[in-house]
């Protein structure tokens, strides 16, 4: 039997190409959702893909985390601290495989963000969320996320939106 509770950690730099086909997978699964295509993301080089992997395990200014069942890669979310405001983490690349879905590991991958935001003692924390997609606007609300501003083209030339959203750390 399989279990379906996940385990969260952070990618070591080794592990870039981990890194790069699951994040290839989530571009491919869900082109319009992320800002990067999957064609620009094709066109990195190997040693791209691991100064980013190496910068992502980087403990005081990014975190590359993996949701994993039995060791199968099966989600991702990306942290930065934000160079010019120490106070925010911004939070991309949040994926999970579609078959993986509505197991509360895209919960588990929020949690762990959050908790790797607060050992940076930062006060918030921001994301971008396409407008249309409701499970994970959900989510974000049931966590604290408030909107901030309006909605934006999630990309030039896109007509779908993305919602940038926010969470105050302090009341969280």
């Amino acid at each position: 039997m399989v279990s379906h509770v996940p385990s969260i950690r952070t990618l070591g730099p080794h592990e870039w190409r981990a890194y790069r086909a699951l994040r290839l997978r989530a571009l491919a699964e869900s082109p319009d959702v992320f800002a990067t295509t999957l064609a620009e993301a094709q066109e990195r080089n190997d040693a791209d893909w691991q100064r980013q992997v190496a910068s992502g395990a980087e403990p005081r200014s990014q975190a590359a985390l993996v949701a994993e069942i039995e060791a199968q890669r099966v989600g991702l979310a990306w942290c930065q601290l934000d160079d010019s405001n120490p106070n925010r983490v911004h939070l991309f690349q949040m994926w999970v495989h579609p078959s993986f879905r509505r197991l509360g590991i895209a919960r588990e991958l929020l949690n762990a963000a959050i908790r790797w935001a607060a050992t940076l003692e930062a006060r918030e924390i921001v994301l971008s969320v396409p407008s249309l997609q409701s499970a994970a606007v959900r989510l974000y609300t049931s966590t604290g996320f408030l909107p901030v501003g309006d909605p934006q083209p999630i990309k030039p030339g896109s007509e779908l939106l993305a919602q940038t959203m926010q969470l105050d750390l302090r009341s969280a």
